[in-house]
């Protein structure tokens, strides 16, 4: 599996859940001890990252386009992503998003997530 593969696979799988307003099915993409950077303080862990999810309004979607691939190691790859958040009532967010995925027994998931906001 090449690292775009691995990154999409995991992330069509974040966006499926964000566009579903699923925050559990979003928690359940990352690992037991991911460090998670939303829009706001970091959290670690899927318990966090339900929290910020289930905190987001009904009705936002996510689009992203893959910029950049690394592989960090065997069970490592980075990914940098632009992404464009879009809300019912209000303006998209443009952002960019760098994600670090971890091969588990489980399948890859997110260990680290970082998204910023370029004003």
């Amino acid at each position: 599996m090449t690292e775009d593969s691995m990154l999409r696979t995991v992330l069509d799988g974040w966006k499926s859940a964000v566009d579903a307003h699923d925050p559990d099915r979003v928690a359940a993409l990352f690992t037991g001890d991911a460090i998670f950077q939303g829009m706001r303080p970091y959290g670690v862990g899927p318990a966090a990252v339900a929290g910020y999810y289930a905190s987001q309004p009904f009705g936002l979607s996510a689009t992203y386009d893959l910029r950049e691939t690394r592989r960090l190691a065997d069970d490592l790859v980075l990914g940098y992503a632009s992404v464009e958040f879009s809300f019912p009532d209000r303006p998209p967010l443009a952002a960019f998003l760098c994600v670090i995925v971890r091969g588990t027994g489980d399948g890859w998931r997110i260990a680290h997530y970082q998204v910023s906001h370029l004003a």
